[in-house]
């Protein structure tokens, strides 16, 4: 499932659509599309041009020189494809341009969305942004393990399964551990930890090449010590850490 990282660069991609005025939507797709009906999108976005691209956690939205919003959200396995050579059946959510180009959310499993205007009041800071201080008060807290705190998108946005199991390895903190116990010095470097892996897994092209990952598995050992990994669901989530360095 796409985390923060392959948010982040989808976001990246949408920035050549930048400048570009709007001529035609095809927003025909009422699930990918929902609460709208089909013409809703492209009535309101139709004749604006892109402004810039941003993004929280794993939310994207485009804003127009003088219109609304467009909210993007890649779901389980979507994909932001701009100036695309051909269209596919997956093609869910298309923005033409006067210029002759387009912009495509691309989703063979059908649960990305597009949206006007989205909200995202329910959704906490982005991760790799957080200040220290807000960390502290927003991860710190409670009898809950640390981990399902990090997939908590309303305490910090954008970490999901993968994302989570890295960082704690590089922390060196068992997922388990409840998160008000953590120490000052633990929280602060979990938080350089995220931010760490966050901007490798953006520079070498998605969360599965974080350094823990390739062992994340059944028979998989520690990268760091050699031990084998222990499994066990924690936050709702299949978990692995190292029983050792993660003690």
């Amino acid at each position: 499932m796409p985390e923060l990282p392959e948010a982040e660069r989808a976001r990246q991609a949408l920035e050549s659509a930048l400048g570009r005025r709007i001529a035609t939507v095809d927003d025909r797709d009422t699930y990918v599309c929902r609460p709208h009906a089909p013409g809703e999108i492209a009535g309101a976005l139709t004749g604006h041009r892109l402004a810039t691209a941003e993004r929280r956690g794993k939310f994207m939205w485009l804003e127009t020189d003088d219109g609304p919003a467009l909210g993007l959200h890649l779901g389980m396995a979507g994909r932001i494809v701009v100036d695309p050579e051909d269209a596919t059946p997956w093609d869910r959510f298309t923005v033409e341009f006067e210029d002759g180009g387009r912009m495509v959310l691309r989703d063979k499993r059908r649960l990305g969305r597009a949206v006007l205007n989205p909200d995202f009041s329910h959704v906490g800071p982005d991760a790799a942004e957080v200040g220290r201080d807000e960390f502290r008060r927003l991860i710190g807290t409670g009898r809950a393990p640390v981990k399902a705190r990090l997939l908590d998108q309303g305490a910090i946005s954008g970490i999901g399964n993968l994302l989570a199991d890295q960082t704690l390895w590089q922390a060196r903190i068992s997922p388990r551990r409840p998160a008000g116990e953590l120490s000052t010095p633990e929280l602060d470097r979990l938080r350089r930890d995220i931010r760490a892996a966050v901007r490798s897994a953006i520079r070498k092209g998605g969360v599965h090449t974080g350094s823990f990952i390739e062992s994340r598995r059944r028979d998989g050992a520690c990268p760091r010590d050699g031990h084998l990994l222990e499994r066990a669901a924690v936050g709702g989530r299949t978990t692995y850490w190292c029983p050792v360095c993660q003690a």
